[in-house]
């Protein structure tokens, strides 16, 4: 028999400067980070490597390079430090597993890890020069999924650790694709640049409904518009099919309960619960095992409104990110859930 834990999930605002956005993050982070990496200048590797991500996030995304040097500050770590450990470049990755349904008015998807590793952050930030977003945070600039003020909302799918390059990892993507991107053809551009770590799915939908799976290697990226759009964990593609893990049949199992859920025409709040409920084909509890549902979202490109669930069988939380963007939402500290812990 497992127990029943408490899942708690903090909820941050930032505003401002990409600088001031990071110092606070440091800041509000440092009495739980050991800021003990100011010595990786000794190694040249290493000092190669970050040389190569901080040129890469100069050209690509010098936001999150000014991020990185407010996060810094706040840590009291070096720069180099700083991107080494959160710009998501040239990183090992546990496998995980997420489930993506995107239709109509809505994109729903359930986020399968591992507590131990999860950041558990819901971050609202409003940078001066970027797009406003709502998602939910990985190695602290990173996002596992988010929406922006355009309407643009992407979530990620692990694929393979195997044929990896250095690049960035997915997290770091997403992030990029959130502040910099307005609708799916823009993302889809900066997607198809940047260079990419591992093999994973990107789900993208934007406020005009326009969906695609990003299909992404280190060496080629596929685009596949799709409507309504189902995102598992496998590559489809003829191109990239021999790039999938060995065992998929769980990934493809959830997108065949999919396929024929869509049968049912679900309203968000009916598909919600089908992803959140302990009952659902799509809700797993392996922990132990980094496959375990730790969040389920459902985010509204048209309105900007995102219901969470955390854990199994929870609330829903439900947030106007319109109303947080015209000052008269107040944000709870954090949110909370309940997750079924093995033995």
């Amino acid at each position: 028999m497992g127990r029943s834990e408490e899942l708690v999930i903090k909820v941050i605002e930032l505003k401002g400067s990409y600088y001031q956005i990071g110092f606070e993050q440091g800041r509000q982070l440092k009495s739980k980070i050991l800021a003990n990496a100011n010595d990786l200048d000794r190694f040249s590797n290493k000092r190669f490597k970050i040389f190569r991500a901080r040129k890469l996030l100069e050209k690509f995304s010098p936001n999150l390079l000014k991020e990185l040097r407010g996060l810094a500050k706040g840590l009291n770590m070096s720069l180099n430090a700083a991107i080494e450990r959160y710009s998501g470049y040239d990183v090992s990755f546990p496998e995980m597993g997420c489930t993506t349904l995107a239709q109509d008015s809505y994109y729903v998807r359930n986020y399968d890890f591992s507590p131990t590793l999860y950041d558990a952050r819901l971050v609202f930030v409003r940078p001066i020069d970027g797009y406003a977003s709502v998602g939910f945070s990985q190695q602290i600039i990173g996002r596992l999924d988010g929406m922006n003020e355009k309407g643009l909302v992407i979530g990620l799918h692990f694929v393979n650790h195997m044929h990896s390059q250095e690049g960035f990892i997915a997290t770091t993507i997403v992030r990029m694709i959130l502040d910099q991107c307005a609708n799916t053809e823009e993302a889809i551009e900066l997607i198809t640049r940047v260079p990419h770590r591992f093999c994973y799915n990107y789900s993208i939908t934007d406020f005009n409904g326009n969906s695609v799976i990003v299909e992404a290697s280190p060496q080629q990226q596929i685009i596949k518009y799709a409507h309504p759009l189902i995102c598992t964990n496998h590559f489809e593609t003829e191109e990239l099919k021999q790039k999938n893990r060995v065992e998929i049949h769980g990934s493809i199992q959830r997108k065949q309960y999919l396929q024929a859920l869509l049968k049912e025409k679900l309203d968000p709040l009916s598909a919600f619960h089908h992803f959140n409920s302990e009952k659902s084909p799509l809700f797993f509890d392996d922990y132990k095992n980094f496959f375990g549902t730790l969040h389920t979202v459902l985010y509204s490109p048209k309105d900007l409104n995102v219901i969470i669930g955390v854990g199994k069988n929870s609330g829903p939380f439900i947030f106007s990110f319109k109303e947080w963007l015209q000052g008269s939402l107040r944000l709870p500290k954090m949110i909370s859930g309940t997750i079924m812990q093995g033995e």
